[in-house]
């Protein structure tokens, strides 16, 4: 999937909003997949995503959060962090096929079906250029900031 260009994808996000892949041409994309709001590592993910914002946002770069829960969790946790970007709510699996995040995961001795922690960097022509998949949500987001720099 590397240096090919991303799948076309329309999904709602936090704020009311309607994300459309073609539309977000013209800068680069980091789209952070993660299992669950308020859950400990996607509270830490979020945090330092939070934390480099103004950063992204001076390479050029847009962060979007995405995962299964609802869009009234999401603003909860959006609200909660003070998270400076939107949250997409994906409860049909969408854009986690398209991505190809979903995974058999062990949870407590029981196997259940949820996200991998995977974040993808997107170029300002839709080109997917970098990706982490099953990654530690503690300092994750500056290694992508270096990689959004580079771009």
């Amino acid at each position: 999937m590397l240096d090919t260009p991303i799948p076309e994808f329309t999904a709602s996000a936090t704020g009311g909003q309607s994300i459309v892949s073609s539309a977000l041409e013209g800068r680069k994309l980091v789209l952070y997949f993660y299992p669950k709001d308020s859950t400990p590592g996607c509270t830490t993910e979020a945090q330092q995503f939070r934390d480099l914002h103004g950063d992204f946002v001076k390479a050029g770069a847009m962060v979007l959060g995405v995962s299964r829960d609802s869009l009234k969790s999401h603003e909860n946790f959006k609200a909660k962090l003070g998270l400076p970007f939107d949250l997409v709510s994906d409860p049909d699996e969408t854009l986690c096929t398209l991505f190809g995040v979903m995974k058999l995961k062990n949870m407590y001795g029981k196997q259940v079906r949820g996200i991998e922690r995977s974040t993808f960097v997107i170029d300002a022509k839709g080109i997917l250029r970098h990706e982490w998949r099953g990654l530690k949500a503690d300092g994750h987001a500056a290694a992508v900031l270096a990689v959004v720099r580079a771009l």
